[in-house]
């Protein structure tokens, strides 16, 4: 069905009384489809259009009930999905329902063609205009964009809120669960203490401290001592690395002050470490050291896991990528993506490579507060 069919077969529909619930659109774009008609020539990007005409047919056939509708119209990069039949029961589709035929979908077709959709969606009532489908589905993919956006934000916040909780309930268990002396039942209240103070401080500013808060950094900010740090993130992941097996050591030399707000620095580490810890090699070890290289200090983590194939180093730091050698640990992909954000915020940088200790080796590079004191007294 094209763009005109499409428009009428949802006037039809929504003007049935009993359909006044509304009717979910569903939008599919894909946005290389312009690029790919201008670098490889127009009867390639028809090949292109059509295998993702096939593939969206074949998902929509599998998720989809009789009575949607599909439509494309030839030479464009939109497919829309008009969920027209109604759910069990004939009342009006959930939000739910629609969102997850979306995804479904848009799975379906990036795994047939290789190649990633935008998707959006609406739900249009019989006072929704009609006349301007192109408008439409704007509105449509518009929306899905923001819904990613919240996804992603959300994402994040609670990526980075569980580390915290992880360590407070391992060291609260440790206490309960075995005898320790004074001092050490002392030393484990101090660090749950800690976390809970910066769980505190991250949950007051998450806003400011998300993946879309792009302000600008502050020079002048604070600056932090990167060995107190260290030491602080291996007291807070020494729950996660001892139930894991893994031996946690750094270099402990002092002298590191890095400009960046100590909050924010930890973050990273922990990042680093978790992800480390997580993919390393079960029994072995993980290694931080510090290294200046003026006008930056280096921040160094090593572990004796698979590592990470050359082809995979710089995708491993996109938002919801996951590399190929991580097996059954996988997660949600967010980590190393906050690193780089964090990284680049203050002109720093993050890279990986290979290990000397046999697995992946990533680099913080963050500005050293030296380099920044010797300019201003020059």
């Amino acid at each position: 069905m094209r763009g005109g069919a499409l428009r009428a077969a949802l006037q039809a529909s929504l003007r049935d009384e009993a359909r006044s619930g509304g009717a979910p659109l569903l939008v599919l774009r894909l946005p290389e489809f312009a690029e790919f008609a201008w670098r490889d020539g127009r009867p390639a990007a028809r090949r292109l259009e059509r295998s993702t005409t096939r593939a969206v047919a074949d998902a929509a056939r599998r998720v989809m009930r009789d009575g949607d509708v599909t439509a494309h119209d030839p030479g464009s990069d939109w497919f829309a999905i008009a969920m027209l039949a109604p759910a069990r029961g004939g009342t009006f589709v959930q939000a739910l329902d629609a969102r997850s035929a979306l995804e479904r979908i848009a799975a379906a077709v990036s795994l047939a063609t290789g190649r990633r959709m935008q998707t959006g969606w609406l739900q249009l009532t019989e006072r929704t205009p009609l006349d301007d489908l192109d408008a439409l589905l704007a509105r449509a993919l518009e929306r899905g964009s923001r819904e990613r956006e919240r996804y992603e934000f959300l994402a994040a916040v609670g990526h980075e809120l569980r580390t915290p909780l992880t360590s407070i309930r391992g060291y609260l268990e440790t206490l309960l669960d075995e005898e320790t002396d004074a001092a050490t039942a002392r030393r484990f209240l101090e660090v749950a203490r800690r976390e809970a103070l910066r769980l505190g401080r991250l949950v007051d500013g998450m806003l400011d401290f998300s993946l879309l808060d792009l302000a600008p950094h502050d020079e002048r900010g604070p600056h932090c001592e990167l060995a107190e740090v260290v030491r602080a993130v291996l007291d807070a992941l020494a729950p996660i690395a001892r139930e894991a097996g893994i031996a946690l050591r750094a270099a402990n030399a002092g002298g590191f002050v890095a400009r960046i707000d100590p909050d924010a620095c930890m973050h990273a580490l922990i990042n680093l470490v978790e992800n480390a810890v997580k993919y390393g090699r079960r029994g072995g070890h993980v290694a931080v050291s510090l290294e200046r290289v003026d006008p930056f200090i280096d921040v160094i983590v090593d572990d004796d896991g698979p590592g990470v194939p050359v082809a995979e180093w710089e995708r491993v730091f996109e938002h919801r990528a996951r590399g190929s050698t991580v097996g059954e640990r996988s997660g949600r992909g967010i980590g190393l993506a906050l690193v780089r954000t964090i990284a680049e915020r203050v002109t720093g940088t993050v890279a990986v490579a290979v290990s000397p200790l046999g697995g992946a080796r990533f680099v913080l590079r963050l500005p050293s507060a030296r380099a920044e004191s010797a300019a201003h007294s020059s």
